[in-house]
């Protein structure tokens, strides 16, 4: 059953006592260090702006081991194309306010309220939140934006402007966190979109027992 937080808590309870959709606990905040902990745990925030904070452990967890990544003929055409340029961090708050307001084939609202916005803003200027860019013709058109602990990245959310450049920007950032060490991106819950790139499902004990292992 989910449990309330008081607002001033910035720990959680055992992910196990989560629901069958994964909802672990509402209330709470969005301080850095609630956030941090959180992601240590394999909790996430996931709630619509008229609703309080709620925060999720699915089981099983989406994921995706970096050495399975698929890259299809037609994406590796695209990355030879050079129809993009890749960046990571150039434009966080740029690539957050699209996730945020570009329009979605399912669904006109969006769960990125004011308060998820700045408190990733904030997880970025210390160093915690990541974006990855893809551009065109110097203009933002895709991309995505997570948290990284150690050698894991949390994905939050991605868009595209235009065609393939959200996979392009997966793409490139998966291929530059793997030379970096990471072993570990946290796809959170199923898209087709992610499931073509290689990621699968894993059991939500064995997800957490690789976040011990791999978060310092």
């Amino acid at each position: 059953m989910p449990v309330f937080l008081f607002p001033d808590v910035s720990d959680f309870p055992d992910v196990e006592l989560s629901n069958e959709d994964g909802l672990l606990a509402f209330g709470g905040n969005l301080k850095t260090a609630t956030l941090l902990a959180a992601y240590k745990k394999g909790i996430f925030p996931w709630y619509n702006e008229d609703e309080p904070i709620c925060w999720y452990s699915p089981d099983p967890r989406f994921v995706l081991f970096p050495k399975n990544l698929r890259i299809s003929k037609s994406m590796k055409a695209v990355i030879r194309k050079n129809e993009f340029t890749f960046f990571i961090d150039k434009n966080f708050e740029g690539v957050i306010k699209n996730c945020r307001h570009t329009k979605r084939k399912f669904g006109d609202g969006t769960w990125i309220s004011d308060e998820i916005e700045n408190a990733y803003t904030r997880l970025f200027h210390k160093g915690y939140a990541h974006s990855a860019e893809a551009w065109s013709n110097n203009e933002l058109v895709g991309g995505l934006y997570g948290v990284r602990l150690g050698k894991v990245f949390f994905g939050e959310s991605m868009f595209a402007n235009k065609t393939n450049a959200s996979k392009f920007a997966f793409i490139k950032f998966v291929q530059e966190l793997a030379t970096q060490g990471v072993q570990l991106i946290d796809c959170q819950v199923y898209t087709n979109h992610l499931e073509s790139l290689g990621a699968t499902f894993i059991p939500r004990k064995k997800f957490t027992a690789l976040l011990q292992d791999l978060i310092a």
